[in-house]
C-alpha cells in the first residue's frame, strides 16, 4: 500500500488537490512518490540523531511490521540463538550458520533465527554491512535439513520453512550483504549465496544445485532469478543436471563477485567492507532497493511455486527422493 497523506488528498475522484504545491502532490495516477517524500523517508533512516518518530507512520505502508523503524544504538539482539552466530564490530554485523555437524543446512529454526538476525542487522544504525557465512571449513551452507524433512519441515510457510520471509529479509535489509563462503553452497544455500548482494568465495567453494536429485525445486529465486545472473541456459543445466561447479566456474558464468585463496578470504571480505563502510548509507539503501525492484515480481512467483511444491512434497516421487537420501542410495522416480 502506497502513502497516503491526508494533508495532500480531499474526497474528489482524482484524490488529489491541484492547488497543493508541486513538490507536495503524490503521484496518484503512477503509484509513486514525490521527491520530497522519498527525500524525507531517506534522510530519516540515517538520521545521526537517532530514528526520526516523525516518519513512524508512515513507513508501515512499505515494510512489513518486524522490519519498521531503526534499531537504536548500542541495542542488543534477545533471541536466544541456537542454530546461527551473531556478532557486531566496527560497522559490520556478522551472522553465522552454526549447524556444522549437518554441513550447516537449515532447519525451521535456523530460518526464524537467521531472520531475526537480519531484521536486527538491517534496522540497526551502526551496522553498515552484514556479512553472512558458515561456521567451519566444510560447507557455506547445503539447504534444508533433510534429515527434518518429512513431508514438510515442521514450521511456519508452505513447506514448513519460513523461506519466503528469510529471503526478503535479506533483500529489505537497507545495506550490502555479503556471502562469505567456505566449501558447500548447494541447493538452498547455493540459493542464499545469490540472493546476497555480494558474493565472496574461497578457492575450495563449491557450488550447484541437488534438488531433483531429492524430489524438490526452489521454484522463485533459486531458478528465475539465478537466470538473471547467468543466463537462461546456464541456469537450466545447472538445475536440469544437478552438476556441482568451482569457484572458478562460478565466477566465470557471474555467480559470484571474486575467488581468493581460502587463506585470503577473512582479509578479502574485511576489506570489502572497509570500502563500503566508507560510502553513504543512504545511496547505498536506495542503490539495493533500486536495484531489487527490478526483481521483486519473482516474489509473487516464488509464493505461487512454494505452494505448488508443498503438495509436490506429499506425492510418492517426492517422498521417493528423501527416502532415497536418507538411505544413501539412487532414486527411483519412474513408474512409482
Amino acid at each position: 500500500m502506497f502513502l497516503r497523506d491526508p494533508r495532500i488528498h480531499d474526497q474528489k475522484k482524482d484524490h488529489t488537490r491541484h492547488d497543493a504545491p508541486r513538490s507536495e502532490r503524490l503521484k496518484v495516477k503512477g503509484l509513486g512518490l514525490c521527491p520530497a517524500i522519498i527525500v524525507r523517508l531517506a534522510g530519516a533512516f540515517y538520521d545521526q540523531n537517532g530514528y526520526d518518530a516523525s516518519i513512524n507512520s508512515l513507513i508501515p505502508r512499505f515494510y512489513p511490521i518486524n522490519q519498521v523503524g531503526l534499531i537504536p544504538s548500542g541495542s542488543q539482539v534477545t533471541m536466544d540463538y541456537q542454530d546461527i552466530l551473531y556478532t557486531e564490530a566496527a560497522g559490520v554485523a556478522t551472522i553465522t550458520i552454526n549447524r556444522p555437524e549437518s554441513y550447516n543446512a537449515f532447519r525451521a529454526q535456523t530460518c526464524e533465527e537467521l531472520i531475526h538476525a537480519f531484521d536486527h542487522a538491517g534496522w540497526n544504525r551502526d551496522i553498515g554491512v552484514i556479512v553472512l557465512t558458515g561456521a567451519g571449513e566444510k560447507a557455506f551452507c547445503t539447504g534444508g535439513d533433510q534429515s527434518a524433512h518429512s513431508g514438510s519441515y515442521g514450521g511456519r510457510g508452505p513447506i514448513g520453512l519460513p523461506l519466503e520471509a528469510l529471503q526478503g529479509a535479506i533483500r529489505t535489509a537497507p545495506k550490502p550483504v555479503i556471502a562469505k563462503v567456505r566449501g558447500y553452497a548447494i541447493g538452498g544455500g547455493n540459493v542464499l549465496a545469490i540472493l546476497c548482494d555480494l558474493t565472496i568465495a574461497a578457492d575450495n567453494a563449491i557450488f550447484g544445485q541437488v534438488g531433483p536429485k531429492v524430489g524438490s525445486v526452489d521454484p522463485g529465486f533459486g531458478t528465475a532469478y539465478l537466470a538473471r545472473l547467468v543466463g537462461e541456459k546456464k541456469a537450466r543445466e545447472i538445475w536440469y543436471l544437478c552438476r556441482r561447479y568451482t569457484a572458478l566456474q562460478a565466477l566465470e558464468m557471474g555467480m559470484i563477485n571474486r575467488v581468493v585463496p581460502e587463506s585470503q578470504l577473512d582479509r578479502e571480505v574485511d576489506q570489502w567492507c572497509t570500502e563500503i563502510l566508507a560510502h553513504s548509507p543512504t545511496a547505498l539503501a536506495l542503490a539495493k532497493s533500486a536495484f531489487n525492484a527490478d526483481t521483486q515480481h519473482i516474489a509473487g512467483l516464488a509464493n505461487l511455486g512454494l505452494h505448488a511444491v508443498a503438495l509436490f512434497y506429499d506425492t510418492p516421487e517426492s517422498k521417493e527422493g528423501v527416502a532415497a537420501f536418507k538411505e544413501k542410495r539412487p532414486p527411483r522416480f519412474r513408474n512409482l
